[in-house]
């Protein structure tokens, strides 16, 4: 398996445990619908999130939540929606990014963005 893909392994794993961690229960991750995916969905108090993890092991190319772009963020509307007609939801939505930085020799960091509309 490719380095980068190990990486988002490694990063979706470290996400849903500090989603749990913090009050968040992990209802999904990986889903898929077509090409369309929903890294992790979880709810918390009634409100269903939907999170995108972007994990780096440096600064080099920017910072991890750099990587969501306004397309990515598109497709991530579009799994949402996907997601809660398959499964009949009807609560509020909210779309966040999990960005974590794997710096060699330090603990993970995790920098939170709520409530994102891009």
């Amino acid at each position: 398996m490719a380095l980068h893909n190990l990486l988002g392994q490694e990063g979706e794993r470290l996400a849903a445990a500090f989603l749990e961690a913090n009050g968040f229960s992990v209802i999904a991750s990986n889903w898929r619908h077509r090409h369309y995916e929903i890294d992790i969905v979880a709810i918390k108090e009634n409100v269903l999130h939907c999170v995108e993890v972007k994990t780096r092991h440096s600064t080099r190319f920017g910072y991890p939540e750099d990587g969501v772009s306004r397309k990515k963020f598109s497709n991530l509307k579009i799994a949402a929606e996907q997601f809660m007609h398959q499964y009949r939801i009807d609560r509020r939505l909210q779309f966040d990014i999990l960005a974590i930085s794997l710096q060699a020799g330090q603990e993970a960091a995790y920098f939170f963005i709520e409530d994102v509309y891009l």
